[in-house]
C-alpha cells in the first residue's frame, strides 16, 4: 500500500506521507487556533472583567465573570491542581502518538480541538498564580445551573463529542474503519 519515495502519485501530492502530513496540518492550524482564541479570551477577560461584576450575555442565563478554578470541572478535585496538570501533559503526549499514524480528516479536526483545549488550560496550570503546576485556570463564561468554563473547556467537550461520534461510527484515526462481524454481535 505505501509507494516508495519519488512515485509519480506523492509527486502528485496525493500520497500516503503527503495524506499524513496534510491531515497533522489540520491538527495542528485547529490546535493553534483553539490555543489562540482561548488564551486571547482569558487575558481580555482577566484584564477587563476581573475584580468587577458579572456582565449579563443573555439576562441571567448566560453570564461572564471571572473565576479561578484550581480544580476541574464544576470546581471538583480543588487540591489536585498538580495531577490535573500532569494529566493534561499526558493528554497532549497521547494526541502526538496518536497524530504518528493520523489520515482522517475528522479525526484530526477532533483531536486538534482535544490538543488546543489542553494546551489552553495546561498554559494556566503552569503559568498562573499561586505557581508552576498550581496555577489556576481561568473560567469565564457562566451559564445558570451549570459550570463555569472557558474556551478551552469547550474546544475539549467539542473534540471528545467528535471522538465519540467517529468511535461509534467504526471510524479510526489511520482512516481505517471497524466494522463489527456477525460473530463479534452474537457473542
Amino acid at each position: 500500500m505505501d509507494e516508495p519515495s519519488g512515485t509519480p502519485s506523492e509527486a502528485a501530492g496525493s500520497g500516503p506521507a503527503v495524506l499524513r502530513r496534510r491531515r497533522i496540518g489540520v491538527l495542528l492550524v485547529i490546535a493553534a487556533l483553539a490555543y489562540l482564541i482561548d488564551l486571547g479570551s482569558k487575558l481580555l477577560v482577566v484584564a477587563r472583567l476581573e475584580g468587577h461584576q458579572p456582565i449579563g450575555v443573555a439576562g441571567d442565563i448566560v453570564t461572564l465573570q471571572v473565576i479561578r478554578n484550581a480544580g476541574a470541572a464544576f470546581g471538583m478535585g480543588q487540591a489536585m491542581t498538580v495531577v490535573f496538570t500532569m494529566i493534561a501533559a499526558a493528554v497532549i503526549i497521547v494526541i502526538w502518538r496518536i497524530a504518528r499514524k493520523l489520515y482522517s480528516l475528522p479525526w484530526a479536526i477532533a483531536l486538534g480541538l482535544l490538543l488546543g483545549g489542553a494546551f489552553g488550560n495546561l498554559t494556566d496550570r503552569l503559568f498562573r498564580a499561586p505557581g508552576v503546576f498550581r496555577g489556576h485556570v481561568v473560567d469565564f463564561i457562566s451559564v445558570q445551573h451549570f459550570a463555569v468554563f472557558n474556551l478551552a473547556d469547550s474546544a475539549i467537550v467539542c473534540g471528545g463529542i467528535l471522538v465519540v461520534l467517529l468511535s461509534f461510527r467504526g471510524s479510526n484515526p489511520d482512516g481505517s474503519t471497524h466494522q463489527v462481524t456477525k460473530d463479534e454481535q452474537e457473542q
